[in-house]
């Protein structure tokens, strides 16, 4: 079964543009996992400062492996003085039917 979650955090006042060029260069990274299906940031049309972000992996074992790649921990460590959230907000979903 596919694991797919989605993750939200408001950058800080002033930083919308360095959060949105970290996150550039770590979703091009993401997307060469091999098991990810999708991995897709956004802003709210209303407020650039809020951030999406949609993820979806083959499995279990694709989302661990991703959790485990060599550019997650510095990305969370450079994005985290930049947010108003401790860390990123994740959203576990499921598809119905």
């Amino acid at each position: 079964m596919t694991k797919t979650l989605y993750a939200e955090f408001t950058a800080r006042k002033g930083a919308e543009d360095e959060v949105a060029g970290l996150l550039r260069d770590y979703t091009r990274k993401v997307r060469e996992e091999e098991g990810n299906l999708a991995f897709e940031a956004y802003t709210k049309a209303s407020d650039p400062r809020a951030f999406w972000i949609f993820e979806v992996y083959q499995d279990e074992d694709a989302f661990q492996t991703h959790l485990k790649a060599p550019y997650g921990t510095p990305f969370n460590a450079a994005l985290a003085p930049l947010i108003e959230e401790d860390a990123s907000v994740l959203t576990f979903i499921d598809p119905i039917g």
